[in-house]
């Protein structure tokens, strides 16, 4: 059974701008998921019919075999998601706040859950602390701790870090890690692509309402952009030839450094030669594997 089925969803605003244009994805239990996209490609309107705070005008999504619209109490119960918005209630504590988030989901004498949340996301010296009174980084730790006192199987993160301090980032990949390897699936939106890269298992890359890649982390690296030829040039010019293979055309104004994309290591000697031929002297040179960021780049571009 999937942990999150999608199946041609569509939405609609004022009839003319399409948010989902028949998005369909299987999201297995236990994976870490991650759904990447420019803004306004419909990553938080998915979210939202998820969580059924939205209603698609076609298609289905279903949470652990239950759908969200026809059996939404159920579907709610297996579901946590953190929004990417700072939505608190400035008159309870931090363990105030927890419990009432418990008491919504039929949760009574969870303090112990509710404790190791706190200490796990460093929110337990806060505890006490009315919402009202705390950072931004410390009210989105509550948001999180919120979206997991009900011990969901299925964890929706939407830019759980945007804007917050490296230590908070830290300390929640690791417990949100924890929890994956416990069974728990997850699903993460993110605009910080080395996040993704190094915590999703596999990845959807939306584009104007429409799925424009699926596929694990390591194969859309592998496949689609492979490795990089970065080149310095200490004089001369980078042949007519090698043009298409730079990855950055902003380079080729610069006239010095140049980022070319190879398949696989034998690509490089006909490069070097084309050089050597073209009379262009090198001063530097490294190969690099390429990254989710080019990954993404080069999707989003060829998806124009």
């Amino acid at each position: 059974m999937a942990a999150i089925q999608i199946s041609t969803v569509e939405k609609r605003y004022n009839k003319t701008l399409r948010a989902l244009d028949g998005v369909s994805l299987t999201i297995e239990e236990g994976e870490f998921f991650g759904l990447l996209g420019p803004n306004g490609a419909g990553k938080t309107t998915l979210i939202s019919i998820i969580a059924g705070l939205n209603r698609a005008d076609a298609g289905s999504v279903s949470i652990l075999g239950h759908d969200v619209v026809r059996d939404y109490r159920a579907a709610r119960q297996r579901l946590g998601v953190v929004p990417q918005e700072l939505v608190f209630d400035p008159f309870f504590t931090v363990r105030e706040t927890l419990r009432m988030q418990s008491g919504y989901f039929g949760l009574k004498k969870n303090d112990a859950w509710i404790d190791e949340i706190m200490h796990h996301l460093d929110l337990t010296n806060k505890a006490d602390a009315n919402m009202r009174s705390l950072s931004g980084g410390m009210k989105r730790r509550v948001l999180v701790a919120q979206a997991l006192v009900h011990k969901p199987p299925v964890i929706v993160l939407d830019e759980p870090t945007a804007g917050v301090d490296v230590e908070l980032r830290q300390t929640l990949w690791k417990f949100v890690a924890r929890l994956n390897r416990e069974g728990h699936t997850v699903v993460l939106t993110t605009h910080y692509l080395e996040e993704a890269q190094a915590l999703c298992n596999r990845v959807a890359m939306l584009k104007a309402g429409k799925v424009v890649a699926l596929d694990s982390t390591a194969a859309l690296i592998k496949r689609i952009s492979g490795s990089q030829l970065v080149v310095h040039l200490a004089s001369g010019k980078l042949p007519e030839g090698l043009v298409p293979l730079v990855s950055h055309p902003e380079e080729l104004i610069s006239g010095t450094k140049y980022t070319l994309r190879v398949a696989e290591y034998g690509d490089v000697e006909p490069i070097l030669a084309q050089l050597r031929i073209a009379g262009a002297v090198i001063d530097d040179m490294q190969l690099q594997q390429a990254d989710l960021e080019d990954v993404f780049l080069q999707i989003m571009e060829g998806e124009k």
